[in-house]
């Protein structure tokens, strides 16, 4: 990539410090969440903590790590995955709090319960089931997995809620709640998998109830000023097209309960970052959450790249992108932070070349890089 604006550009726009609640973040860049599975027995090493570290270290504002399993058993299905709950793993963690602070870094933890995804009969607790609001898989197949009964509304919510006390305790600088991508805070606000006849089902503004109770929880278990940002989709790991809102007035009755219980940030990820998100505007998902609800929000979708993320996965690398209208639509004040992820996964040093005007410095993303924790 070869800039196509002054040097220094990037550095103006893109080092403004911002808040989120009683954090201030040094400049606009975040790094995505991605699941890594380096983490045996879901405790986070010293190779984690110097992963997160390194970028911390080379200029990104925020780190938001990848998704750690809450304190339930039904939470996820891979042993390599980090949890965010026992003693060994909360030590893990706050090493890599610790790490990511010494050079300068904030860092949160992204909070994760997989839902109707979890593979039965997969580490840490092969026992237990998946579950779901409705036992409805995200490819709409009934019967995959168990309907939650009030019992597990309760100890889930209560999961995420003693994950974010932890983190508080622990040293980090706030959390993400992982509400995107068809697991299981998604499954409860999308219509094809949540069948509800409660008040957990129904119309739009219903269906957030889950969401905003585990909201309302987070809250009540840290601080204050202590940041609680949510992440959201559209589209879901097996329903790419998926939309939880056709137009701006329903994306905004889902957004406003969110908000009101308690949510300081929103994280709206999206595969391609330049795409509009309804009709008739230009304004991608991250520029409406913005617009309709007022609150700080981080846009994400294949910053620096011209492949689809999604293709990694099947082996295809991408090219390099330049990222002239991503600064064009913070200087348009859109959304107020950009996560990048595979481009930070290839680079630790990505922000720094970005921040420094050392495009030329830039590497294509490999999928090899997936296999590595460099």
């Amino acid at each position: 990539m070869t800039p196509t604006a002054s040097t220094d550009r990037a550095a103006q726009i893109l080092s403004r410090p911002v808040s989120l609640n009683g954090l201030t973040v040094a400049n606009r860049i975040v790094m995505a969440p991605m699941t890594r599975q380096f983490s045996p027995g879901g405790i986070p090493g010293d190779d984690v903590a110097s992963y997160y570290a390194r970028r911390a270290a080379a200029g990104v504002g925020l780190i938001v790590t990848e998704g750690t399993y809450v304190g339930h058993e039904s939470a996820g299905d891979r042993d390599q995955v980090p949890r965010f709950h026992g003693e060994e793993q909360l030590a893990g963690w706050a090493k890599v709090a610790e790490a990511v602070h010494a050079v300068g870094g904030a860092i949160v933890p992204q909070l994760w319960h997989v839902g109707m995804v979890r593979s039965a009969g997969r580490p840490p607790f092969p026992d237990a089931p998946a579950l779901g609001p409705s036992g409805i898989g995200v490819d709409g197949i009934e019967g995959a997995g168990n309907a939650m009964t009030q019992q597990d509304l309760d100890d889930v919510i209560a999961a995420f809620a003693a994950a974010a006390a932890a983190a508080e305790r622990i040293g980090f600088d706030g959390v993400e709640l992982h509400g995107a991508h068809g697991y299981l805070i998604d499954q409860f606000l999308w219509s094809t998998t949540t069948r509800r006849t409660d008040a957990y089902g129904g119309d739009l503004v219903a269906r957030t109830k889950f969401a905003t109770e585990v909201v309302a929880a987070v809250r009540a278990a840290v601080s204050p000023s202590f940041p609680v940002i949510f992440r959201y989709s559209q589209w879901k790991m097996a329903a790419y097209n998926a939309r939880l809102a056709g137009t701006p007035e329903e994306l905004e009755a889902i957004l406003t309960p969110l908000a009101e219980a308690g949510v300081d940030a929103f994280h709206a990820s999206t595969r391609r970052y330049w795409l509009p998100a309804f009709d008739g505007s230009d304004l991608n998902l991250a520029g409406w959450t913005k617009k309709l609800t007022g609150k700080p929000v981080i846009t994400v979708g294949s910053v620096g790249l011209d492949g689809e993320f999604l293709r990694s996965f099947q082996g295809e690398g991408s090219q390099i992108k330049d990222i002239d209208d991503l600064l064009d639509r913070l200087e348009r004040e859109e959304f107020d932070l950009v996560a990048v992820g595979r481009a930070l996964l290839q680079d630790p040093e990505w922000a720094a070349k970005v921040l420094g005007g050392r495009f030329g410095e830039l590497a294509a993303y490999d999928p090899a890089a997936l296999r590595t924790l460099s």
